[in-house]
């Protein structure tokens, strides 16, 4: 969830830097806590919200609720808020790289199968559902189950892609009202950003999602939280915990003051990560009621703890804000998570993240980088006292260049709602609408793992292929050291993946533990509809040639591609990110595309095309196991 707005700051470019810039973080209390250089340690409190269940009920899918008057299911069949500072036009700072081949040859791909699509995600809880792009998706794998959760909703599959219940929409499952009760067209609270693991050493499933209060209306209350369940059993079809952060950092429900414009500050985006004795939570800290910026954000949370559910009492955790880079704001600082429980034992248990240094939210003044950042958080072990003393060290290294992507073209196909708009569906459109451009993010770190002694990292950007200005994508593996306490980085391999005239956008990367690995992404361009794709790369290779594990029916057709909703210019969003995870000898892919297409002539007739998609929207998403 992103929005355009504010711009500030200075570029950092150079070599490796390894400055350390915090040598401890004393937990403190927040009245008279002392403001470090790299961040503040704040001792805080889950609050333990109840309990709910994830029943397994035959799988089934039901229609968006029966008939609804189009003029009013359109004021709240829509993205509620989108947070992203003002992006630079950095498309001629992109590298030139050479191409990667697309084969049609899949030799590594054990299974595949569709997840949950637009038409899912609208129709769970009898339709009280509403539209959202971009689709942002978890996956997580564990006990020979999969769970993939999309936006407002979630569903629980078998390794070989059978369903094992309906979907579940996020609101009920956290105990919520509906999204939209078309009954009485009130609203309930907005959830979004979702995210899950499973910890193989806890055998517990984690959730996560960013949730905004709400009016009856649909208009913003004020305050916003992080939901986290956790599975109280091995498996995800059964009783969990319900835990919830405070995010607004106001000063209101025991928050530290942050001085956001309008008030409230909101925790998007966040992200999980795990090591042998916490959990780590990260968000990006925006204003909500303003165009601003502050930091990223860090919360520690004791794994085992939480566990063992907390029995109707809250939790301990450690909120670090203020998190700074050399005088910069720290920006999309994920989290890492490490395959077979082979976690960074070092300084008593470290938890390491990457973030990237290229968007206008982390100084950058031209939307170019050759710099990324490694954050160490270190003497995990002592979350699980009861004054945990953490320390939290960053370095700064040197790497190729990237720059924030521009949009990515489609292949042209049938776009029904864009023929509905110029029809007058609507009523009267402004514009003469066309198949619009998809979003390609913004240059952030896009997932982290910490594999083979190494930190792996992806992130999409702007590159040369041929002459021709593409969105392609940076991976760079990077290589922690300590020495005297002080941490340093060094770049053991790095590349780029790029497809001639097309493009591959929202990177997920997983490693097993002997360092071979994947990237998963969308493919599409001239020549492909949205494409679920995936390429394996290593330290000693790099990166192979691009497989398409489901190749696109057609093009993304959803409603923030069209002008007479978003206003001029109109790039249809996409995203925000994808997800992969590594097992025992095999690697779990999620990516978006679209799987489906229909005429105008059948849309018009049937809005579902034969429950396909919705009105609004049409993508799909497609898991994929893949053995490197």
């Amino acid at each position: 969830m992103q929005r355009p707005g504010w711009v500030r700051g200075r570029r950092l470019l150079g070599a490796v830097l390894g400055v350390v810039l915090a040598a401890g973080l004393a937990v403190s209390p927040a009245a008279g806590a002392v403001s470090p250089p790299a961040g503040r340690a704040l001792l805080g409190h889950l609050t333990w919200r109840g309990t709910t269940a994830l029943p397994a009920h035959p799988a089934g899918r039901a229609g968006p609720g029966g008939a609804r008057d189009a003029a009013r299911a359109f004021e709240v069949d829509r993205h509620l808020v989108d947070r992203r500072l003002a992006p630079f036009e950095a498309t001629r700072l992109g590298p030139d790289v050479r191409a990667a081949r697309v084969v049609r040859s899949n030799p590594d791909l054990a299974a595949t199968f569709d997840g949950i699509d637009h038409f899912d995600q609208r129709s769970a809880n009898q339709g009280n559902q509403a539209s959202l792009e971009p689709p942002d998706q978890g996956l997580c794998v564990g006990g020979g189950l999969v769970m993939e959760t999309v936006n407002q909703s979630l569903r629980i599959f078998s390794t070989s892609g059978r369903p094992l219940g309906q979907v579940t929409d996020l609101n009920t499952f956290y105990g919520y009202p509906p999204a939209v009760d078309y009954h009485t067209w009130r609203r309930g609270p907005f959830l979004t950003d979702p995210s899950c693991l499973y910890d193989p050493g806890t055998r517990r499933w984690f959730h996560l999602a960013l949730t905004l209060d709400l009016n009856w209306n649909g208009s913003l209350v004020g305050t916003d939280h992080l939901d986290l369940a956790v599975s109280r059993t091995s498996s995800p079809l059964g009783a969990w915990d319900l835990f919830s952060i405070p995010a607004q950092d106001d000063g209101t429900e025991g928050t530290p003051f942050h001085g956001c414009q309008g008030g409230p500050c909101l925790g998007d985006y966040p992200h999980m990560g795990l090591d042998a004795n916490g959990l780590y939570i990260s968000t990006n800290e925006y204003a909500l009621f303003g165009d601003q910026f502050t930091s990223a954000q860090i919360y520690a949370i004791p794994k085992r703890a939480l566990a063992a559910g907390a029995g109707g009492s809250g939790l301990p955790m450690v909120h670090i804000d203020h998190l700074t880079l050399l005088g910069t704001p720290g920006f999309t600082v994920w989290p890492a998570t490490a395959p077979g429980r082979r976690f960074a034992v070092e300084n008593g248990g470290t938890e390491y993240f990457l973030s990237s240094m290229a968007a206008p939210e982390a100084g950058a003044t031209t939307g170019a980088s050759e710099a990324i950042a490694l954050w160490a958080l270190t003497n995990t072990q002592s979350l699980d006292s009861p004054a945990p003393n953490l320390h939290l060290s960053t370095a700064v290294v040197g790497t190729q260049r990237y720059a924030i992507p521009p949009p990515s073209g489609q292949r042209p196909g049938e776009t029904p709602l864009g023929e509905c708009l110029n029809a007058g569906c609507f009523g009267q459109d402004p514009f003469v609408e066309v198949e619009a451009a998809l979003d390609s993010g913004d240059s952030r770190m896009q997932q982290v793992v910490y594999a083979a002694g190494s930190l792996w990292g992806a992130l999409g950007t702007a590159v040369e292929v041929g002459g021709e200005a593409r969105a392609g994508i940076a991976w760079f593996l990077v290589k922690p050291g300590w020495a005297g306490g002080a941490l340093g980085a060094s770049l053991r391999a790095q590349g780029y993946l790029a497809v001639a005239g097309q493009n591959v956008t929202y990177p997920s990367v997983a490693a097993l533990p002997d360092g071979r690995g994947a990237l998963a992404f969308t493919l599409v361009g001239p020549e492909h509809y949205p494409s679920a794709a995936y390429a394996l790369v290593d330290a000693v290779r790099g990166v192979g040639a691009v497989h398409v594990a489901a190749e696109g029916a057609g093009p993304s057709d959803g409603f923030t591609g069209y002008r007479f909703f978003e206003g001029d210019p109109a790039v249809e969003r996409w995203g925000d990110y994808g997800a992969a995870v590594a097992r025992p000898g095999s690697i779990w892919i999620a990516s978006e595309y679209v799987a489906q297409a229909c005429p105008y002539v059948v849309f018009f007739l049937d809005s579902t095309c034969q429950g396909t998609r919705t009105q609004f929207a049409n993508w799909g998403t497609r898991i994929s196991r893949i053995t490197p």
